[in-house]
């Protein structure tokens, strides 16, 4: 996949959402996946998060902070970023404190949010999402979502799996694999060399800092 369509469907995989689903198909679509599923929460959010971005999209395009304050808290509410983080860390996270770890997981996520979260304004309402299956892993302690992006007038339709664990009573997203590119190797890869060099905490700064920034697409 070329990197401007990645990076579009990786900043809205990364909310959990079928980011062009029409309404009325996630409706339909509703009546399959079972209730409190990783597959009907994955519809719920289709639903409500594209419901906003139209309604509020003059006021997104027009005020950014705004934004990048909704994604923040779709981000939040649906993405694991401590457990995901941990997986980007790989070998360099055995034995890491909690919040070094913290640091890192933020430094990521804010620095996806702020060079990917303002492509959902050019996600095109006329795109459409099927959830293809839902299949429990690990004896159930993780689930993946498996879904096709169905893009107007594209030959083929993009594969998208959402990697799911439950945290107490709520499932929860820590992994997206994007035409079986995943989110979490994407990222170990990239970071692999500056952790060999530094430490946790200082990666994370110079993440914060802009100095390392998370790319999509290598």
């Amino acid at each position: 996949m070329k990197r401007t369509a990645l990076s579009l469907v990786l900043s809205a995989a990364l909310l959990a959402v079928a980011p062009a689903v029409a309404l009325a198909q996630a409706a339909t679509a509703a009546t399959t996946a079972p209730a409190g599923s990783p597959s009907q929460l994955v519809l719920d959010n289709s639903t409500r998060i594209l419901s906003t971005l139209e309604s509020r999209r003059a006021e997104f395009t027009a005020n950014r902070a705004a934004l990048r304050q909704f994604v923040a808290s779709e981000f939040n509410t649906i993405f694991d970023r401590d457990y995901a983080a941990r997986l980007v860390l790989g070998v360099h996270g055995r034995g890491a404190a909690e919040a070094d770890v913290k640091l890192f997981a933020d430094a990521l996520a804010d620095s996806l949010m702020q060079r990917y979260g303002s492509s959902l304004l050019d996600l095109n309402s006329k795109l459409k999402v099927r959830i293809k299956s839902e299949t429990p892993l690990r004896g159930g302690a993780i689930v993946k979502v498996s879904s096709e992006y169905l893009r107007q007038g594209a030959a083929a339709p993009v594969p998208v799996d959402y990697l799911m664990r439950k945290v107490g009573t709520q499932w929860k997203l820590f992994d997206v694999m994007v035409e079986g590119v995943s989110f979490v190797q994407t990222f170990r890869n990239q970071f692999d060399a500056p952790l060999k060099q530094k430490s946790i905490a200082q990666v994370a700064a110079d993440i914060k800092a802009g100095k390392l920034q998370a790319q999509a697409s290598e």
